[in-house]
């Protein structure tokens, strides 16, 4: 360890030797070294300046990444990954700094602290020698400072008889040692505040000061500091004061200087690099402060304040649905639901299961307000469990129950585990979509279920697919369907029928809340390209857009407050889907309203070719089409956003086409989902047979 300190510090004492020879002062020595430092590292310092502003560059992508996968912690580290390389962004980089001030400390400290060797050139021998005349403990850190003070005061002179010093090396070192100045603005450098006492203890009020100010600056100015939360900043400047009032106090004054110096030269240092390379001309701060608010009102969703009397209702309620959920014995099947919207996907199985068997249905729900305990007032054999999901995953991995029924894919990947109670659980996965899974799933997120219930024959190709190439375990695949699309076709074509047909044709543009969507990247060109062109156009963005990115849609209903209202709408209240079915055409780009849109009404939708939603990049291993693209052009077409210029022949060409596509959509719908109008009762009758054999089992 003594061999790594002596090299760390030689070329710190040969520079701080040079510059004590120069000015013939240890104070002014200190500061021009501590100067001399900064010009010797300012290239490293512009270097991670730079680094710091693509870090900020690319905060608000980062940002927006970890607000639209909140709680998938893989999913952000990939993006971020992924940002950082084409960026060419270091992370570690921002270690350099601290890791070169420690180095420059325990360099000075240490020389400071051991100068007859470093500044004057004094054997290790005879500073022994000189420490066991004066009996100084050679394990003292500071054993060499009283041999200085020694020769100083003149308990150590040229005549003194030290053994094993030759008289005249010992009238060198004391010439070396008389001619050092130790004093610089009144102070011994060698003193220890702690110790001396008197107006020396002004010095940790000026280093813990210098600290404070440094913080404060940087805090500021500084182009990363300045984007850190409130705990990071005060954090390090809790820190960083802290350690300047030990230096201050409880080393040598020399120390102190020196720590003093470097944090004024880096306030200069910092405003230097700001003035060279200003961040401003790089970052932009104006999406970086959208960004943030997106980020906390996804990290706010949800969330309540401990002392709202509610908060303390739901963990009264979850700590007693948990209890009574954990003591009920045979119980036979579970729902978990993640909010009351998911209810819809369920409701046409459950209201089955409960004609046709006397079931009791357990519902697990991390909503305290969900639906599902409005419904259970009318149903006893319903019996409802508010859990909050942190307590979800621990009583997921101790349930007991023949047949766990969910919506959430990814099961065993994160913190939703199978039982690691009841081994032999079947766990049913049911669709909240239609669309095939291997692109909007993360990879691997069907892996673990052991039935799943396809919506149609696209998605049994793709899980079969996917067993073989994955060597899994075969899965029951239901041919089942999807009863929500079948409802909301059904009260669509009602809705449709009643529709009067006008002269201006009514334009639908309904984007989803993904990166890149339309509202995003191309609605001025669409607006600019029908508006005026006898089209009444209304703009109906995804609610989870509005919820989030509320600053970006405010600021598009403005930009266009002065249009005529007839032939352009922004339709923000979603408690009506009127819109949605007495428009002539949908715009939109990966929105899952489209088939919602083109199969109720038997209208064709025109798909702008933003960038898709891809949760799985491993996708095309499956060698399978998602239909998300193959049905684009069957039930529409799709246009790149560079060819919006020509938007207005497209939507021209497309109510030409009208007939035809509504005759083809028709046909498509037939062959897109299994069990039209029965799709539930196909699900109850597989889980119902499903726990007869068990039973069978049992017996």
């Amino acid at each position: 360890m003594d061999t790594v300190i002596y090299y760390i510090c030689l070329p710190l004492a040969y520079l701080m030797k040079g510059l004590w020879l120069l000015v013939g002062n240890y104070g002014v020595a200190i500061i021009l070294f501590t100067l001399a430092s900064k010009i010797i590292l300012f290239p490293v310092s512009v270097w991670i300046h730079k680094n710091s502003i693509q870090m900020v560059k690319i905060q608000p992508e980062i940002n927006f990444l970890k607000a639209n996968n909140a709680g998938n912690l893989d999913a952000i580290a990939d993006g971020q990954a992924k940002l950082y390389k084409r960026e060419h962004y270091h992370p570690l980089l921002s270690l350099i700094p601290l890791a070169i001030q420690i180095i420059l400390l325990l360099g000075v400290v240490y020389i400071i602290y051991h100068p007859m060797g470093y500044l004057f050139g004094v054997s290790n021998d005879a500073v022994n020698a000189l420490a066991n005349y004066i009996g100084a403990d050679t394990g003292n850190s500071s054993f060499q400072l009283s041999i200085i003070q020694a020769i100083k005061d003149g308990t150590v002179t040229a005549a003194t008889p030290v053994e094993g010093i030759d008289p005249a090396e010992l009238e060198r070192i004391i010439s070396k040692v008389s001619a050092f100045k130790l004093n610089f603005l009144g102070m011994n450098l060698c003193s220890v505040p702690s110790k001396v006492l008197g107006w020396y203890f002004l010095l940790p009020v000026f280093a813990g000061f210098s600290s404070w100010l440094m913080c404060f600056t940087q805090n500021l100015s500084n182009v990363i500091q300045h984007e850190q939360g409130k705990l990071n900043k005060y954090g390090i400047m809790a820190v960083s004061v802290g350690l300047s009032l030990y230096l201050g106090f409880f080393v040598p004054a020399g120390i102190a200087v020196y720590w003093i110096a470097g944090n004024l030269l880096s306030i200069a240092q910092m405003y230097t690099l700001n003035a060279i390379i200003n961040p401003k001309k790089y970052v932009d701060y104006q999406r970086l402060e959208e960004s943030r608010k997106a980020l906390a009102d996804s990290k706010a969703f949800g969330k309540m304040d401990k002392k709202d009397p509610l908060y303390k209702q739901m963990k009264a309620r979850q700590k007693q649905d948990y209890k009574k959920f954990m003591h009920i014995v045979n119980k036979h099947i579970v729902f978990y639901s993640e909010k009351s919207g998911f209810y819809k996907y369920y409701k046409d199985i459950i209201e089955q299961l409960l004609k046709r068997s006397n079931l009791v249905i357990h519902y697990v729900t991390n909503d305290f307000n969900d639906v599902i305990f409005d419904i259970a007032k009318d149903e006893p054999r319903i019996k409802p469990y508010y859990i909050g999901l942190k307590k979800t995953a621990l009583l997921m991995m101790l349930v007991e129950t023949d047949i766990f029924v969910m919506t959430t894919p990814d099961l065993d990947k994160y913190y939703l585990k199978r039982s690691y109670i009841k081994k032999d659980t079947e766990y049913i996965f049911v669709p909240h979509d239609a669309m095939s899974p291997h692109l909007g799933f993360n990879d691997g997120a069907l892996d673990a279920f052991d039935t799943v219930f396809c919506a149609g024959q696209h998605v049994v190709d793709v899980v079969r697919r996917l067993v073989e190439i994955k060597n899994l375990p075969e899965k029951n695949l239901v041919e089942f369907g999807f009863p929500l699309l079948d409802n909301l076709v059904e009260a669509g074509r009602k809705e449709n029928e009643n529709k009067k047909t006008g002269k201006v044709k009514e334009i639908l543009v309904a984007p989803s809340w993904q990166e890149d969507n339309i509202l995003d990247s191309c609605i001025d060109r669409i607006i600019d390209g029908l508006y005026g062109k006898e089209y009444k156009i209304s703009v109906r963005p995804h609610p989870e857009y509005v919820k989030r990115y509320g600053y970006q849609m405010s600021k598009l209903v403005e930009k266009y407050k002065d249009y005529d209202k007839d032939l352009l709408t922004f339709e923000l209240d979603f408690s009506n889907n009127k819109s949605v079915y007495s428009s002539d055409l949908l715009i939109t780009d990966w929105s899952g309203i489209s088939a919602e849109f083109c199969f109720a009404t038997g209208r064709p939708a025109l798909f702008v070719n933003t960038a898709p939603k891809i949760c799985n990049p491993n996708w095309e291993q499956v060698g399978i089409t998602p239909v998300q693209m193959s049905l684009r052009d069957i039930i529409g077409v799709s246009v790149e956003k560079e060819d919006l210029w020509n938007i207005a022949q497209t939507v021209k060409e497309l109510f030409k086409k009208q007939s035809e596509y509504n005759k083809t959509i028709n046909e498509c719908f037939k062959d897109f989902t299994f069990n039209h109008g029965n799709a539930a009762e196909k699900g109850a009758q597989y889980i119902l047979k499903s726990l007869s054999q068990k039973s069978k089992n049992k017996n």
